[in-house]
């Protein structure tokens, strides 16, 4: 199919288009990689009035240590972040994801602010920022608003952006020696959707798990946190017990949504299958460190 008609105008100052946003509303779509929003064009799921490419807004690439914060701006490629020494030190969460994202040309051109402001509910990005507890940057006529991502991501494709708004940054806290970190997922084929997901942000002290972040992916209209499950860990060595016990919990805490091709009893069994091998994976690390 091809896209509906539409108009076009490619910005070169972000005042700009937040003035079209607030002209036009829900009839404007923001461009920047355009791996999601071209096909949703193409295949009339989306039929704006207006795409204001932000292509030509320099000031919304590039990743920066500003203090304990690692600041990514919105117009970053996925490859870039993929590629990025900062990110691979003071992220890492994020360099592991980064792989699992499509293919290669679509990270070359696929952008950090699209998919968060996008929201799907199978991505990487918004499952890593929440178990991160990340903070998304938007810029609109009032100014900056700084919003956790725990309470950016509202519902399916839907965030806590406004119509005249824009994602212009996202950022997350540093890391040091005490934290260990791990992405996985599962997807039919390398680059399909993923089936589930799991991100594990976790901080330690020797083998004792003082604060553990679980990110779920595929489970739901938005990235999921399983607090009553994280609590249980807290305290205690991630030994074959205690992940046992957390994953009795999980399967309670998790109530998947079906899609076309897996069962919600599916999905939740791979959510529990991911989440044994990090866990599993992070006592062995944590325990090699402590030997």
């Amino acid at each position: 199919m091809k896209s509906p008609p539409f108009d076009y105008v490619k910005v070169h100052r972000i005042d700009e288009a937040l003035a079209l946003l607030q002209q036009h509303g829900d009839a404007a779509r923001i461009l920047a990689g355009g791996q999601t929003l071209v096909a949703t064009l193409n295949m009339r799921l989306s039929e704006p009035a207006l795409l204001i490419d932000i292509t030509g807004l320099d000031a919304l690439r590039g990743i920066d240590r500003i203090g304990d914060r690692l600041r990514i701006g919105a117009l970053t490629t996925h490859a870039a972040i993929e590629a990025s020494a900062l990110v691979a030190e003071h992220a890492p969460l994020l360099a592991q994801a980064a792989p699992h994202i499509a293919h290669r040309a679509i990270r070359n051109s696929g952008t950090w602010g699209g998919s968060i402001a996008y929201a799907d509910p199978a991505a990487e990005w918004p499952c890593c920022l929440v178990a991160l507890e990340g903070v998304i940057e938007v810029q609109g006529p009032s100014g900056l608003r700084r919003i956790p991502a725990r309470d950016f991501f509202k519902d399916l494709y839907t965030t806590d952006l406004r119509e005249d708004e824009l994602v212009v940054a996202a950022e997350v806290p540093v890391a040091d020696t005490t934290d260990w970190f791990a992405f996985d997922e599962l997807a039919r084929r390398h680059g399909d959707y993923a089936v589930a997901g799991v991100a594990v942000a976790a901080r330690f002290d020797g083998v004792i798990a003082r604060e553990v972040r679980l990110g779920f992916l595929g489970m739901g209209p938005i990235p999921l946190r399983t607090p009553r499950t994280e609590a249980l860990l807290l305290g205690k060595a991630l030994d074959a017990g205690t992940i046992e016990i957390a994953l009795a919990s999980l399967k309670a805490e998790l109530d998947p949504l079906a899609d076309l091709t897996h069962s919600g009893p599916t999905k939740r069994h791979l959510a529990t299958v991911l989440t044994r091998r990090l866990l599993t994976a992070a006592h062995a690390s944590r325990a090699a460190l402590a030997v």
